[in-house]
């Protein structure tokens, strides 16, 4: 990050952050998993950095939040690094589905019966169920291990009261894998499967641990401060590619056009997004709009993308 530019941006994000605070009211924070609703609603917050580790954050960005979604984008470059690509995507689709990301629809309706991407529940649930490793413990280890090596930080765990509260109130969740357990796409016991992929969903970040992990993504897979080669180049290739074809849910198409940057939210209000061979950037804003995503996050990345042109398109 140039000196200019992290000149203009502590000079500017305060006041962009508070000004987009103000469109929490017209959001609503996740109650369908009971305990992702005890977020403040009018929370938001946003860590920037750059290649040299240099920072600038405004907001409430030390609030800890699960990475929900987010953690998908991840285990899928893990199953990659694990498997190939062969593997990963005899079981799982490459396209956009244009329904919400707990449908089951076309899983009935479209042959083969594979989940049509990695981003949407079945199928991370899927490529949960190809993370390498013997058993649930064992794959779970593998994802927080390499978690935490992506964004520099031992700390990184599990927050239990989210893990539980998922596990007992994901029924829909419960359905899309019985139902790929059904159609062979999925090997493994369900509860077994089923037990990684929450577990992934709240691992507990700051918006810090996003913008690190961002960073390796928006340097090909390469951690930029310390020179660590983390993530072959193709499979960060892939990931982009679904976080921008993907990755906001069916808001995809239009925060491509409003912000043109990849990015993946999750509907504890988190969102990770890059700025290519720039910049990692890690925000969270709990409530959210109807499309799943940070209303105020969301206008926030708007302004700060048109301010400084960091649209790839």
């Amino acid at each position: 990050m140039s000196e200019s530019t992290m000149e203009r941006l502590n000079a500017l994000l305060p006041e962009w952050l508070e000004t987009s605070r103000l469109h929490t009211g017209q959001g609503k924070v996740a109650s369908y998993i009971p305990e992702l609703f005890k977020a403040s609603q009018d929370d938001l917050g946003i860590h920037i950095m750059d290649a040299e580790g240099n920072h600038v954050s405004a907001g409430d960005c030390g609030v800890p939040f699960t990475m929900q979604s987010i953690s998908k984008v991840f285990t899928l470059i893990l199953a990659l690094m694990d498997h190939g690509e062969e593997a990963v995507f005899f079981n799982v689709g490459k396209e956009p589905t244009g329904d919400d990301y707990d449908s089951m629809i076309k899983l009935e309706l479209v042959e083969p019966g594979i989940p049509f991407n990695p981003l949407i529940n079945a199928g991370a649930i899927t490529v949960s169920s190809l993370v390498g490793g013997d058993c649930k413990e064992e794959k779970s280890r593998r994802i927080l291990e390499f978690f935490r090596k992506l964004a520099h930080n031992e700390r990184l765990g599990y927050n239990e009261d989210v893990y539980r509260s998922e596990s007992e109130s994901g029924h829909l969740n419960r359905s899309l894998a019985y139902f790929l357990k059904h159609n062979g796409v999925i090997k493994d016991e369900v509860e077994d499967v089923l037990a990684v992929y929450f577990r992934h969903c709240s691992i507990e970040v700051t918006c810090a641990d996003l913008a690190r992990m961002a960073l390796v993504l928006a340097y090909n897979g390469t951690n930029p401060i310390t020179g660590e080669e983390l993530i072959p180049r193709r499979y960060v290739q892939i990931a982009k590619t679904f976080m921008t074809t993907c990755g906001m849910y069916n808001a995809s198409g239009e925060f491509a056009i409003e912000v043109g940057l990849p990015a993946k939210s999750g509907v504890s209000g988190g969102i990770l997004t890059l700025v290519p061979g720039q910049f990692g950037i890690g925000l969270v804003g709990p409530a959210l709009n109807r499309k799943g995503n940070s209303i105020a996050g969301v206008h926030l990345l708007e302004r700060l993308s048109k301010e400084f042109d960091w649209s790839f398109f």
